[in-house]
């Protein structure tokens, strides 16, 4: 459909690529797009040469129709699963927090639903290969580089800044981004770009060059710090989510915006995809994509 069509090329980045991903021409998919919008009277994507990019209001569109999609692949495949027994087993790749928080409560209620289904959930904070490691579905933020892979953005999360009420009682609380520079920042270690860190507001764009004592290669370690008083961390919002509520972290610079980063599911391009795996694919689109990180 024109909505499935739509949904892909937002996901995907370009007409050629949703093209790809559907299994139809790129005239198809152009037609497709170009009718919807017609028969909604309003412009959902911005084209270039190289890329598709939503714009306000196909950004709007794209978060309403996209969990009624799911919704819809995820009931035409529990209807296929009631006369097919789904069993097998299946290997999941996650970011360690994310899968502990997020994803393991998904996977039982998954399980639940398929007694005969088994799974095994590998949790890493680097980059993995999912064919080089046999994992059957990666979950993984950020951007994707490998275009050999299949994906299906799930959404995005937001960024912020945090420390603990005793560091900033001490030490002050950041008004600007730039204030950052006189403060310990806590640096996660071994992701490019980590030492800069970029803000916009109406006022216009800020990139503020950090640095401090303690360092981490695990975003677990960052946050303990942060707790620990030993500095300003950056995170992903449900990773602070817990300790912001219990009052040991705050969140500071809201008025600042950061870069959102989307988060998406990725699978090896496979002509014949399990029916277990496309099942799940479904399941966690339709649950993960509802919810707000």
């Amino acid at each position: 459909t024109s909505y499935a069509a739509y949904v892909a090329v937002i996901e995907c980045g370009s007409l050629t690529a949703a093209a790809r991903r559907l299994g139809r021409s790129l005239q198809a998919v152009s037609r497709q797009l170009a009718d919807l919008e017609q028969a909604l009277g309003v412009q959902l994507v911005a084209r270039t040469t190289r890329s598709c990019r939503p714009t306000a209001a196909g950004e709007r569109f794209y978060e309403r129709i996209r969990g009624v999609l799911a919704d819809l692949d995820l009931a035409r495949n529990e209807v296929v699963a009631s006369a097919v027994e789904i069993d097998g087993s299946l290997r999941i790749g996650a970011p360690n927090m994310f899968g502990m928080r997020h994803l393991v409560p998904a996977l039982a209620a998954f399980m639940a639903r398929y007694p005969a289904l088994t799974v095994e959930l590998v949790l890493s904070d680097q980059l993995v290969d999912p064919q080089a490691a046999g994992l059957d579905l990666v979950l993984r933020f950020g951007q994707p580089a490998d275009s050999t892979l299949r994906q299906h953005r799930l959404g995005t999360v937001r960024r912020v800044i945090y420390g603990a009420p005793g560091y900033f009682a001490q030490h002050g609380r950041p008004l600007h981004p730039r204030d950052l520079r006189h403060h310990e920042c806590i640096v996660r270690s071994g992701v490019r770009g980590a030492e800069t860190w970029r803000f916009h507001n109406k006022q216009g764009a800020v990139a503020v060059r950090v640095n401090g004592r303690f360092r981490s290669d695990s975003i677990g370690a960052c946050c303990e710090a942060a707790i620990q008083g030993a500095g300003v961390g950056r995170g992903l919002l449900y990773q602070v989510r817990e300790a912001v509520s219990q009052g040991r972290l705050e969140v500071v610079l809201q008025d600042w915006l950061q870069p959102q980063i989307p988060y998406h599911l990725l699978w090896p391009a496979t002509t014949r995809l399990p029916l277990r795996t496309r099942t799940l694919i479904d399941f966690l689109v339709a649950r993960l994509g509802a919810e707000q990180f």
